[in-house]
């Protein structure tokens, strides 16, 4: 495995952290199992950056969707740049 492939390993691992981080957030009690601690240990630092600036609309937190879309682009910035040192492009 090349480094283009590792850094987008890395990243499709860690989006879906996020992903299933937020999908425990829609049942009970779900964040306090050792899995819901474990990706709060990883990912809130993460959608805290996020939170600070996007207040919740109502009951509905927006800010995990625009931390995800965020992440994708500076992981596509990273694999460019990333390309462009080791000689891909």
């Amino acid at each position: 495995m090349n480094i283009y492939g590792l850094i987008d390993t890395l990243a499709q691992i860690y989006f879906y952290m996020i992903f299933g981080y937020v999908l425990l957030s829609w049942f009970p009690n779900a964040r306090e199992s050792f899995i819901g601690e474990l990706l709060a240990k990883l990912v809130e630092p993460y959608l805290s950056a996020f939170r600070r600036f996007i207040p919740p609309i109502g009951p509905l937190d927006i800010s995990p969707i625009v931390a995800m879309g965020v992440f994708w682009l500076v992981v596509a910035g990273l694999k460019v740049v990333v390309g462009y040192i080791v000689g891909i492009f």
